[in-house]
């Protein structure tokens, strides 16, 4: 077996072919994994081979908003138990020592649970959960936009000119989310190219503002992918403060439903961190239905757990 660097296509290629394989919730094309690299400080995509052969794979890197490297780590089942996950795990180890880290953070869908498992026998601990709930449109008709009195929605693409609005939203909203409290928040500048224009995910047209006056008091935004051209994912979605409980985020909620309707789609999925009762509340309500749910670890970087 031998460990790689992921750069060119033909390795990411094989990057995707153990990760889609493992995490078959949400899969990837090269240009969603590609729109990833651009939105991270930095990331090392690594391919286990064993000769031609891709049977494990992992990455790692920074995100702006927290300070612990990521890490995730996939071995396809018919090569587990072999030592593949652990030598993964001593190469995302040595790359986070490098940065002078003590600890990474990693996301395990409830539905590996040997993954879980592997992250528990290694001294990490579980410190947050979000659900998966989804949205069977061919099951629905399109709902009417109900507009809180002086609100009107318009998309990002009517509307380029309400960015720098768009962004006082995510400061606030982002802050709120259960979990993310102590996330840093990225300049207007780098949230911009991150989260707004990161790949062609990020759509302006897809992307829904709550505007009173000239004020931008919430917005939503959707996540697209090539690989699942009949699903969108929800981004965020948020509403100023002193403009909460009046109607805004349904309001946008309905806007999307009806967008994704209308253009042909026919699954909408997100997930929920599980203490943020106001959005599940109002998911539960339009009929989205609990379809998984992840866990995020943090633990020691390998040889610091004594394992």
């Amino acid at each position: 077996m031998e460990i790689r660097r992921a750069t060119t296509d033909a390795e990411l290629e094989a990057f995707l072919s153990v990760r889609n394989a493992v995490w078959t919730r949400d899969v990837w094309a090269v240009t969603e994994l590609r729109s990833l690299m651009t939105q991270v400080k930095e990331i090392v995509l690594l391919v286990a081979f064993e000769g031609r052969q891709p049977i494990g794979a992992g990455d790692t890197g920074l995100l702006a908003q927290s300070p612990e490297p990521f890490a995730h780590a996939w071995v396809l089942k018919s090569h587990r138990r072999r030592g593949v996950g652990s030598e993964l795990y001593a190469a995302i180890s040595t790359y986070a020592a490098s940065r002078d880290k003590d600890a990474l953070e990693a996301w395990v869908e409830d539905s590996d649970l040997e993954g879980a498992d592997f992250a528990r026998n290694r001294g990490f601990s579980e410190i947050g959960r979000e659900l998966h709930v989804s949205l069977d449109l061919t099951k629905i008709d399109a709902p009417e936009v109900n507009l809180p009195d002086g609100i009107t929605i318009v998309t990002w693409a009517e509307r380029p000119d309400l960015i720098r609005g768009i962004y006082d939203v995510f400061v606030e909203a982002a802050a709120d989310i259960p979990g993310d409290e102590e996330d840093e928040v990225e300049p207007f500048d780098d949230w911009l190219v991150h989260e707004m224009r990161a790949g062609p995910g990020d759509r302006p047209e897809a992307t829904f503002v709550a505007v009173a006056a000239d004020e931008v008091v919430g917005y939503s935004k959707f996540s697209l992918s090539q690989a699942q051209p009949t699903r969108a994912h929800h981004d965020l979605t948020g509403v100023k403060r002193a403009w909460r409980k009046r109607g805004i985020a349904r309001a946008l909620k309905q806007a999307q439903i009806s967008w994704a309707k209308q253009n042909g789609y026919e699954r909408l999925d997100t997930m929920n961190e599980e203490r943020n009762a106001p959005i599940r509340k109002l998911n539960a309500e339009f009929g989205y239905e609990p379809s998984g749910e992840r866990i995020l670890f943090r633990g020691p970087l390998k040889g610091a757990s004594g394992r």
